[in-house]
C-alpha cells in the first residue's frame, strides 16, 4: 500500500471515528434526559402512593386542569416509568455498541499510523545510505 492510499484510509477512519463519538455524545445526552424524567416520575409515584384514596387528582392538559381518577393516574405513572426504563436500557445498549465500534476504529487508526511510520522509515533508510 502506498502512502496516499494509507493517508486516505486514515482520513476515512478518522471521519468514521468522529461520527461515532458524536453519536455517542448525543445518545449519552438523551440517556441523561431520560434519567431526569425517570426521577420526576418516581417522585410523582411516591406522592400518588401516599395520598388518600378519596383524594381528588388533577392532570394538567394544556392550560387546563382536568380531574382524573386516582387509580388511572397511578397506572399512567407506572406505565410511564416502565417505558422510560425500557428506553434507558435501549440507550445503554446503543452506547455500548457505539463504544465498542469506536474502540475498533481507534485500533484501526493505530494500525494505520504504524504502517505509515514504517513506510516513512523505509523511505529514510535508503537516503541515509547515500
Amino acid at each position: 500500500m502506498g502512502p496516499e492510499v494509507l493517508q486516505k484510509k486514515f482520513e476515512d477512519e478518522v471521519e468514521t471515528y468522529k461520527k461515532l463519538q458524536k453519536d455517542l455524545t448525543k445518545t449519552n445526552g438523551l440517556r441523561s434526559q431520560l434519567d431526569g424524567q425517570l426521577n420526576e416520575n418516581k417522585v410523582v409515584k411516591e406522592e400518588l402512593d401516599i395520598i388518600d384514596d378519596s383524594a381528588v387528582v388533577y392532570k394538567l392538559i394544556g392550560p387546563a386542569l382536568i380531574r382524573q381518577d386516582l387509580e388511572e393516574a397511578r397506572q399512567n405513572v407506572n406505565k410511564r416509568i416502565d417505558y422510560i426504563q425500557q428506553e434507558i436500557k435501549r440507550h445503554e445498549n446503543s452506547m455500548q455498541k457505539l463504544e465498542k465500534d469506536a474502540e475498533g476504529k481507534r485500533d484501526n487508526l493505530n494500525k494505520i499510523q504504524q504502517q505509515m511510520q514504517q513506510l516513512i522509515l523505509k523511505a529514510q533508510v535508503p537516503q541515509q545510505k547515500k
